[in-house]
């Protein structure tokens, strides 16, 4: 048995069991495989048990270019100027829009949609032969492994992809994309039966089947999840939405689905359906603890009275809601309730990156704005609300470094002049108000280095890069002569 060993500045354990708003100097992280060991502030009687117990069979983790703490202890084991804490946990995203970032902007919700979400993964669909010939791979793998990079470089390990539009079709490239970088992914797959592009329709027993294939082939492993993701509640029937529901009961997993998301859309449904998509939920009796709900912009008093009675889970997505102009859901209201509440990035199609940082600071931001009320949403909670609670959420033994947990864990370098000076009372405030994101500077998931600086190791970044620019140039080229798209929620 071997163990592998970092020590730097400052460690977040986000461990309820010492308290979350623990803060602690110098400390380490100890792991085995993929579970943590040991955690704690690092001392002399520590290095000398550790080298006791452990001698050549431990492993001290370095980081090329790293700036070092100035300490005289212990040299075999160097403290990195920089804090560790848990990797970030991604709640809501989806794989395939890495190759569309900033195309079809200034447009709503299901205008941008049908603009070309769903015009982007047709291609993929329609042009795939062609596409692998030409790359060397399916055109949905190079979005995938994009995705994965992405995640990577923001210090993301854990991901639950809401799959869906053609991207649906495509599970075994998603699942190949996570095996590759060394991630953990819950894919959560897609569904849509009215109100949706006429060409990805569906029917419950096409989407059920698409479940059971990918269940059958990817169930049992260890860092892949699969469960029931209809795309919308207003794109999925009665008997779509019960019936997976009801598989997601029968194989004990989650059901992620959007919700409310856009003003119009979401006028649209009240209008159409005389209820509100969360009562429209109620009434199909598919919301409990193990529903996740991606935005619920739109809320009224009597749809936080439901999420909260029933444990339904929401996942706000702040960076989408603006640039499409959807709105921002009460989320302190919904917090004060006792809904279960994290932040994600949506896709990048519409927040344009995967800066998880950057969101829980506008989820914060917008809400002490919203409220007038600057004591709302500190930063404390705003690093629990994209580490701790989204794990929680996800039913995974990540967002906290404590023993028994996953070995998923990152280094924020400390010594990037906007983080000067960093020390503990400002620490975890500096990661939320200060950081731009980059200063990410290890990245471990299940145990191993994924990134260390601008390199990464399971990955083959010029590879992707590459590879992404081509597809993302076909796809203009297809577009230009393509029919225009339309038919999804109120963009009838």
């Amino acid at each position: 048995m071997t163990a592998r060993f970092l020590r730097a500045r400052f460690l977040l354990p986000m461990d309820d069991g010492i308290g979350r708003d623990t803060r602690i100097s110098d400390g380490y992280v100890l792991w085995s495989g993929d579970e943590l060991i040991e955690v704690g502030a690092f001392d002399g009687l520590v290095a000398e048990r550790l080298t006791a117990t452990w001698g050549e069979r431990l492993e001290v983790v370095t980081s090329e270019g790293a700036t070092f703490f100035t300490t005289d202890l212990c040299a075999r084991f160097p403290c990195h100027d920089g804090v560790l804490l848990p990797a970030f946990v991604k709640a809501h995203g989806h794989d395939h829009e890495p190759p569309i970032i900033g195309l079809c902007r200034d447009l709503p919700l299901t205008a941008w949609l049908d603009g070309v979400v769903n015009p982007f993964t047709t291609f993929m669909k329609e042009q795939r032969d062609v596409l692998a010939d030409r790359l060397g791979r399916s055109p949905q793998s190079v979005a995938y492994r994009k995705a994965r990079l992405d995640d990577i470089w923001y210090g993301i390990t854990s991901a639950m992809t809401h799959h869906c539009n053609a991207s649906k079709y495509y599970v075994d490239d998603l699942v190949a994309s996570a095996e590759e970088a060394g991630t953990r992914l819950i894919a959560a797959i897609g569904s849509q039966d009215r109100f949706y592009a006429a060409h990805l329709l569906d029917t419950p027993d096409e989407a059920l089947a698409r479940l059971d294939a990918a269940w059958e082939k990817h169930g049992a492993k260890p860092r892949i999840r699969i469960v029931p993701g209809p795309d919308q509640l207003f794109s999925n029937g009665p008997e779509m939405l019960v019936a997976q529901k009801r598989w997601g009961r029968e194989h004990d997993t989650l059901l992620h689905c959007h919700s409310s998301e856009e003003a119009r859309t979401t006028a649209w449904f009240c209008d159409t359906f005389g209820m509100t998509p969360v009562a429209y939920a109620a009434e199909l009796d598919i919301l409990d603890d193990d529903t996740v709900l991606a935005h619920q912009v739109h809320s009224t008093p009597a749809d936080l009275d439901i999420l909260a009675a029933t444990g339904t889970c929401i996942v706000h997505n702040p960076l989408a809601n603006t640039i499409l102009g959807s709105g921002m859901p009460p989320v302190v209201e919904m917090i004060d309730r006792g809904i279960p509440l994290a932040v994600s990035t949506d896709g990048s199609g519409s927040a344009d990156n995967q800066n998880i940082l950057a969101a829980a600071r506008l989820a914060s931001q917008y809400q002490k704005a919203r409220l007038q009320d600057a004591r709302v949403l500190s930063a404390q909670q705003a690093l629990e609300l994209i580490t701790v609670e989204p794990a929680k959420l996800l039913r995974i033994d990540a967002g906290v470094l404590a023993p028994g947990k996953a070995a998923d864990i990152v280094l924020v370098d400390l010594s990037r002049p906007n983080l000067v000076p960093t020390r503990t009372i400002n620490l975890v405030e500096n990661l939320i108000w200060a950081t731009d994101g980059s200063e990410v500077r290890l990245v471990i998931g299940g145990g191993e280095v994924l990134r260390d600086g601008e390199r990464y190791l399971t990955l083959d970044r010029a590879e992707i890069l590459a590879d992404v620019q081509i597809l993302s140039e076909a796809y203009d080229a297809w577009k230009a002569d393509a029919p225009l798209m339309s038919g999804t929620g109120a963009n009838q």
